[in-house]
């Protein structure tokens, strides 16, 4: 097998187990299962990664830091408003769980199965949150001295913000359970939650 096509195989195990993990978890996945929807023997799957606890730390890795880096990653936007470039990072989280919406059901059960897996993601993650922390937190402690935002610890912004983006998308599957939403209704509730979560934040700052 040459590179090219190890590449490609490597990527599609991946794409598929990454695909049934966020469907179905990790107990309910197997590499067989793996497998046969990549088209390919467990075999190579174990060749790649060796077990199927390898893979799922892979993907769950990949997710754990996009939900993170979602959170900050847009901040660095130049010389607006403080309370504009947090309207920016809450709508920019908010859409990539829109856009991933089985990540927070994914990260909670992972953790729930294995508390050990906070210590080993700290240590391998440090840097991102200790980094994009940093000049957030210059902003925020600036305008709290300019008396522009009431006293509160960018701890207490950061989960409060989480906490109301990813409700939504952990409770939707029983909400479309209890109410018989149509596509368009859906939709609609997503986008007034979006505005709603952002004016509740912006509304908690006020001094």
């Amino acid at each position: 097998m040459d590179i090219k096509n190890e590449q490609t195989t490597e990527q599609v195990i991946l794409e598929v187990a990454e695909r049934l993990f966020l469907e179905k978890g990790f107990a309910l996945t197997s590499t067989t299962e793996i497998a046969k929807e990549v088209g390919c023997n467990q075999a190579l799957i174990h060749y790649y990664f060796r077990t199927k606890e390898n893979l799922f730390n892979v993907i769950f890795e990949k997710k754990f830091k996009m939900f993170f880096q979602g959170v900050f990653e847009k901040q660095n936007m130049g010389n607006i408003q403080f309370t504009d470039k947090l309207k920016f990072v809450i709508e920019s989280h908010f859409d990539l769980l829109k856009n991933n919406p089985r990540i927070p059901t994914l990260i909670l059960n992972e953790l729930s199965r294995q508390p050990e897996q906070i210590k080993i993601l700290r240590e391998k993650l440090h840097e991102i949150p200790e980094q994009l922390f940093a000049e957030l937190n210059t902003e925020l402690q600036t305008e709290i001295a300019n008396g522009r935002i009431r006293n509160i610890s960018l701890i207490d912004l950061v989960t409060s913000m989480i906490s109301l983006n990813v409700a939504l998308f952990v409770m939707m599957p029983v909400v479309e359970k209890i109410l018989p939403l149509s596509e368009t209704q859906k939709e609609q509730m997503i986008a007034h939650r979006r505005l709603e979560n952002v004016e509740f934040i912006l509304k908690s700052l006020r001094p």
